[in-house]
C-alpha cells in the first residue's frame, strides 16, 4: 500500500520549521502594500519570502521603499510562511546586532539584575545590567503584571518603583520583540508550598472579594479560597472583615481552594 502524496506546501512549512530564528539573507525584488516581497539567492528551488511591514524596523516611516529599494539586500530571521508559501521573515530582529547579541546572550531560567526604568498599568520595564541602549523601549527587560509577586495588588506601582534595583529570573528572550521576559515571582516562595497538607485545617483571613455568588478570603500570603453563597448559609459578610473557615480542598494544579464558614 503506497502512502498518500505529501502536499508541496506542508512539505515547504515543515522545512521552515526547522529553519526557524535562522538568520537568511535575500534581494528585495517588489512591495506588496506596506510589505516587502524578496526572493533567496542562496536557497533551495530560489524560494521566496516577505517580510511584514511590523517586522521591517524598529523605526516608524512611511511606505517600505523608504527603507529598501528594489535590487537591495536584506537580512532577517526567519519567522514561518505565509498563506502562499513564502518565508517570513524579520528584519527587525536582525536590525540593531549589539541588541541582537545581548537577546541570545539571555538564558531561560538564568538570573540577572537590573533597574526599574518605568513602571506602567501592563507591566513594567527593566535595564538589564549590560544591556545595549534599546532602540525602542525604556528598557531591555520586560515583567508582565502576572510575573510581579504572588500576592494580590491593584497596580504594579504597588510592587516596584521606577530606580529600583532588582533581582529576576529570565524567562524568555525574543528577538523579534526585542525584549527579555522576566519574572520576580518565580523567585519567590510560591505560598501555595505552605498549604501542603492543610486540609480540613481551620484557619482565619479577612475577606477580600465579596460576589453574588460567594467570597474570597485570604488564608495565607498570596493564597486565597473561595467560600459559596450556599455554605454562608444566608449569612452576611463584607470585604475586610475577618472570617474563620475550614479548608474543604486543596485543587493545587487549577490553584482553587475550596473553603466553608468554621462558625
Amino acid at each position: 500500500m503506497t502512502e498518500p502524496a505529501s502536499h508541496p506546501l506542508e512539505d515547504l512549512r515543515a522545512r521552515l520549521a526547522a529553519l526557524r530564528g535562522e538568520v537568511r539573507s535575500a534581494v528585495v525584488t517588489g512591495f506588496d502594500g506596506d510589505d516587502v516581497i524578496v526572493r533567496f539567492d542562496d536557497g533551495p528551488d530560489d524560494a521566496s519570502g516577505r517580510v511584514p511591514s511590523h517586522e521591517l524596523s524598529w523605526h516608524r516611516t512611511g511606505h517600505p521603499s523608504e527603507l529598501h529599494a528594489v535590487g537591495q539586500r536584506i537580512t532577517g530571521e526567519v519567522t514561518g510562511a505565509d498563506g502562499q508559501g513564502r518565508v517570513l521573515l524579520s528584519a527587525k530582529a536582525c536590525e540593531d546586532e549589539p541588541l541582537r547579541r545581548f537577546l541570545l546572550g539571555m538564558e531561560p531560567g538564568s538570573v540577572v539584575t537590573g533597574t526599574v526604568s518605568s513602571v506602567h498599568p501592563f507591566g513594567v520595564f527593566v535595564r538589564i545590567d549590560g544591556e545595549p541602549p534599546h532602540p525602542v523601549y525604556p528598557g531591555t527587560g520586560f515583567l508582565r503584571v502576572p510575573e510581579l509577586s504572588w500576592s494580590r495588588f491593584e497596580h504594579p506601582a504597588d510592587v516596584v518603583a521606577p530606580g529600583q534595583r532588582i533581582t529576576a529570573k529570565v524567562l524568555v528572550a525574543d528577538t523579534r520583540r526585542g525584549q527579555v521576559a522576566l519574572s520576580l515571582k518565580a523567585l519567590q516562595e510560591d505560598p501555595w508550598d505552605r498549604l501542603e497538607g492543610c486540609a480540613g485545617a481551620v484557619v482565619s483571613g479577612p475577606v477580600t472579594e465579596v460576589l453574588p455568588f460567594g467570597a474570597f478570603v485570604r488564608v495565607g500570603e498570596g493564597a486565597e479560597g473561595f467560600v459559596h453563597v450556599d455554605d454562608l448559609g444566608g449569612r452576611t459578610v463584607s470585604g475586610g472583615q475577618d472570617m474563620r473557615v475550614r479548608i474543604v480542598e486543596i485543587d493545587r494544579p487549577r490553584r482553587r481552594i475550596r473553603l466553608a464558614p468554621a462558625d
